[in-house]
This record gives structure tokens, sequence and C-alpha cells, in this order.
């Protein structure tokens, strides 16, 4: 039994999903991790339509696997959104094998809900991205909810910790609003005990930047896996960007995220499919997309932060 048998063996489905390959059917190789990945779990494939012949929609499968290697930038762009459509259309889960190099031009077209995006796969992260999109083939529109995964369960937590932040920020405003000029001292009022000096709470891009200088700075005596928290790094990189009006795109911010491609890849549709991030295309060149924070992310950091500060403590 081989590597990827065992690891199979637990989650090989009866009845098989049907999937279609998208490959460049002349390339040595071309489509076998996916279609390995497939079988491994019990899956059918049922056609296997080369990238550069017209696309045939006849079709109705379960689940889209596309393999871009070999895809020069033109086609990509052309028969991508093509492909999105499809799946959109039939409700078919979507599992994209791409280049480093492909990660804007791809992410311009899809990103989040029922795709998987992986960069540079091997044999096991496409068995487990087909895995899931077996599960969510099988499961009737909206039962399956990916956010049961572990990265998904810290993705909750920071959604929900920013959500606590906007409320409470929602609040303090309020009680500015209804104190008395001249309020009694109440023992445990930490509106009032950690009150600090008028601009006291005032940051740039700067502050931001040297916090996520001193994050990648520990990664260089503690290895770059052990403090791994993808999902707060982004949201520096993009409040920086924010506060220096400049814009990111989604491969800026995947090397942002200090964790593999794939994983970034992850973390960013998730945190979008939250509400935390926005992808605005890029109107001057529809193969790109761009990143930016929600108004009601970027309001709980613009809250954070000068919670940070008026208690004198450190960014982090």
């Amino acid at each position: 039994m081989t590597a990827i048998d065992a690891l199979s063996a637990d989650i090989r489905y009866d009845g098989g999903a049907a999937a279609v390959l998208i490959a460049d059917l002349g390339g040595a190789g071309a489509g076998d991790r996916l279609a390995t990945a497939l079988g491994a779990l019990g899956g059918r494939l049922i056609a296997r339509i080369d990238w550069h012949v017209p696309l045939d929609r006849s079709a109705t499968p379960r689940i889209i696997l596309v393999d871009t290697v070999g895809i020069n930038a033109p086609l990509l762009a052309e028969r991508m959104a093509q492909i999105v459509a499809w799946a959109a259309d039939t409700d078919a889960a979507l599992v994209v094998a791409l280049r480093p190099d492909q990660i804007d031009a791809i992410t311009a077209l899809t990103l989040g809900g029922a795709t998987s995006l992986l960069v540079d796969p091997g044999i096991g992260k496409c068995v487990a991205a087909v895995a899931i999109a077996i599960e969510r083939s099988r499961q009737p529109a909206g039962v399956f909810d990916v956010t049961r995964e572990s990265d998904g369960a810290r993705l909750e937590r920071l959604s929900a910790e920013v959500g606590r932040i906007a409320e409470a920020l929602a609040r303090l405003t309020q009680a500015d609003h209804d104190r008395p000029s001249d309020p009694p001292a109440i023992v445990g009022d930490r509106s009032v005990a950690y009150q600090a000096a008028p601009g006291a709470t005032q940051h740039d891009a700067t502050d931001i930047r040297r916090a996520i200088r001193a994050r990648r700075l520990r990664d260089q005596f503690f290895g770059g896996t052990l403090f791994e928290d993808p999902g707060w790094d982004m949201l520096l990189d993009l409040y920086a960007a924010d506060l220096e009006r400049r814009r990111v795109s989604v491969s800026s911010l995947c090397i942002a995220a200090a964790v593999a491609p794939t994983t970034a890849l992850r973390w960013i549709a998730r945190m979008t499919d939250s509400g935390l991030f926005e992808r605005q295309p890029d109107p001057h060149d529809r193969r790109r997309a761009y990143m930016a924070l929600s108004p009601p992310a970027r309001d709980a950091m613009r809250g954070y932060f000068g919670a940070v500060l008026r208690n004198e403590l450190r960014i982090a």
C-alpha cells in the first residue's frame, strides 16, 4: 500500500463524485497529481479537456479540476474566466493547481467560496483539497462548512475578536457622548482608569511596519513555523497599506502572511468570506485584483491600536 493509499483509505467515497480535468494534455504528466488524488479518493473522472481546445461544457461535473502548468498568461486569462463561469453555473467545486507567478491572474477571477487554490502542490495537498471538494459536492447547498477545519477555528476566533473590538469601540464612543463633563471616580471604570492624554492614540504606518519587522525578526531566532499567525500578519500588512494609501496585490499579501502560498490563499479566501477582507478589481488590468480591509475591519484595527497606545502597551 502506498502512502496515498493509506492516506485516502479512511476517506474513500462510494459512488464516486463526477469530475472533469482541465490541463495541457500535450504536456508530460499534466494534471496527473489531481487525477491521482481523485482516483485515490474513489472519484470518477468523466472528461479530460485540453486548455488549447474550445471548452466543452456539455458535462455537468460536481468537481472541476484545473492544472495550469504550461499555460501562458493570455490563454490563462481567457479560458480561466470561462472555467469559473462553468463552475458557478453548475455549482461545482473548483480545485486549481497553479504556479506562484499565476496567483494574481487567477485570484482576479476566483477566490474563496467553493474554490481551492493550490500553489505548486504535492500529491498530499491535492488529496486534501479534492477530499474537501468531494465532501462539499455531497452536501446540500449551505450545509458544508469548511470552518470546521483547524485553520477555520483559528479564523473564527480572530473574526470574533475583531467583532468584539468593533462593538467595544462603538460602546466607548457612545459612552463618551453620554458621560458627564466631570464624572465621579469609580473603581473599575476602565474607560476612565486607563484614559491617556489626548493624542496618545495617534499611530501611523511606521508603527505598524515596525511591529511587522519585529515579528519577522522573532522568526529568525525561533524558526518560521513556531509562531505562524497568517491572519494577524495579513491584517497588519493591509492596515499599514491602508494608512499609506497603497494597494496590495494578492501575491504580495501571500508574502506578508509568512506561510506557504497555498496556506496564505486559503486564509485570504476565508477572511474574505468572513467579511474582513475585500477583493478590489484593478480598473486598468482585469487580470489582477487587489486586497483591502473591509470598513468594519479597518475601524476595528484603528480602535485596537488606539487602545493599545492609550494603555501604553506595545504594538505587536
